[in-house]
């Protein structure tokens, strides 16, 4: 059994040292992403990156999905119990966000977050699928009508940036308490919603 789960985990713990390089290399410099820079920064050797990207231009293009499919896992995996598993997602968010933020930021769509939804573009589908379960929940526990859950995601989006948080955490705020700020501004934000009666996004 335990042979059986070593592969996995190498490939898990691959990807993730060749995604955390290529950020790396992309906070400083998108064109200077090759597949042989991200192998010297991963430590890893070029056939190994290449097994998992075939070109530069595939890593570029697969890195924010692949980060948006790691918190999708996580989300999917965890079982905490009401609305803490809004904060048990939040914190790994947190987490991801430290390691591969900084790439983030320079690949940002310069498109709106609702129309790539509604477009069915991937990484902001494994967004939804990441948020959905964890963003009911939560208005569910602050008693706010599940017809503005689509308000809410796009909230989120907005409000946990990696470019926020990371200037958050720019002036010396650890992590966790930016996205304990920011998670009090955002659920008062929701209430206010319901509260002055706006229309939820539909």
């Amino acid at each position: 059994m335990d042979t059986r789960r070593k592969p996995r985990k190498d490939v898990a713990r691959n990807n993730r040292a060749i995604l955390k390089a290529a950020g790396e290399i992309i906070q400083v410099d998108p064109s200077s992403l090759t597949i042989q820079a991200v192998a010297e920064r991963s430590e890893l050797s070029v056939p190994t990156v290449y097994r998992y990207y075939a070109s530069a231009d595939a890593l570029l293009g697969s890195y924010m999905v692949e980060v948006d499919a790691q918190i999708r896992d996580f989300s999917h995996d965890c079982d905490a119990p009401g609305a803490q598993l809004f904060d048990e997602v939040l914190a790994e968010w947190g987490r991801i966000v430290e390691v591969y933020g900084p790439g983030l930021v320079q690949i940002r769509s310069r498109r709106g977050f609702l129309e790539r939804l509604s477009s069915g573009d991937t990484a902001i589908n494994l967004v939804r699928e990441a948020w959905e379960r964890p963003i009911r929940r939560l208005l569910r526990a602050n008693r706010i009508d599940d017809e503005y859950f689509l308000s809410a995601l796009f909230l989120f989006n907005m409000m946990f940036d990696p470019r926020e948080l990371l200037d958050l955490t720019a002036r010396q705020i650890p992590m966790d308490h930016a996205l304990a700020i920011m998670k009090d501004a955002y659920v008062a934000a929701l209430n206010g919603l319901q509260v002055n009666g706006t229309l939820p996004i539909k």
